[in-house]
């Protein structure tokens, strides 16, 4: 299915967001705050996942995007990041199951080429498993960068010989590594950062967004219910008037 872009277009919307995308930040800290060691909220980040994706299907939300590794993240300690790699690995082999069983689709998307070839192989079996599942997509962005997404969505245009010719938005929409969705509703960050950290740069442009001070692994229904509350008053005019609202509802 093709989405239109809201920058040309004004895309449906609900009480309830159809695509929430969120950034999960604040694990490290939260374990910290209890003198535990930096894995240990990323492991119980993965809890948290779990009830979000529950939550997330019980509200009626179609798209859940999960941003579990930036591109930059590899500044990170060397063992932290190791950790990091054999935890995606464990929650892949858990959850993918539960998943298929749930009618969930997986995607993975990002520059999969650095992570090592057992994780790769992981990754494409989970996608392939649950490819034709029909319920909530569940994208987990992972060694993602919103400026990598733009630039390999131009390389593969020029690839495919659009060099010679003007190159259109759609023509760009086409070849980001989430085509197959539509543009967030509402986009959430955990942990009290106020900032995008390089997530979906492209997709974020009318999108409503949602800052929490609250650590990701405490963050649960009802935390995702305040955010969907704040997304319910906002006024979504993508460009238009509110007196243009007000003639068409």
């Amino acid at each position: 299915m093709k989405y239109s872009s809201s920058t040309k277009e004004v895309p449906a919307t609900g009480l309830v967001p159809n695509h929430v995308a969120i950034i999960m930040d604040g694990n490290g800290r939260w374990a910290t705050k209890r003198f535990l060691p930096r894995v240990a909220g990323h492991v119980k980040g993965v809890d948290a996942v779990r009830g979000i994706v529950e939550a997330c299907i019980k509200r009626g939300i179609q798209y859940l995007t999960l941003f579990a590794f930036s591109s930059e993240n590899w500044r990170r300690p060397a063992e932290e990041v190791s950790l990091l790699m054999r935890l995606f690995v464990t929650a892949l082999e858990k959850e993918v199951r539960k998943m298929h069983d749930n009618n969930i689709r997986l995607k993975i998307v990002g520059d999969l080429t650095r992570f090592d070839l057992s994780l790769q192989d992981a990754i494409r079996e989970a996608e392939s498993k649950t490819s034709t599942n029909t319920g909530l997509t569940v994208t987990v962005c992972a060694n993602y960068g919103g400026r990598w997404d733009i630039v390999q969505a131009a390389n593969r245009l020029i690839a495919e010989g659009n060099s010679e010719r003007e190159i259109t938005e759609d023509d760009l929409a086409g070849k980001l590594s989430m085509a197959y969705a539509p543009e967030p509703d509402l986009f959430i960050r955990t942990g009290g950062e106020t900032r995008i950290s390089n997530f979906l740069l492209w997709q974020l442009a009318y999108t409503e967004f949602y800052f929490t001070d609250t650590y990701w692994p405490d963050f649960d229904a009802k935390a995702l219910d305040l955010a969907i509350q704040s997304y319910q008053a906002r006024e979504r005019r993508f460009g238009r008037t509110s007196e243009q609202l007000t003639t068409q509802s």
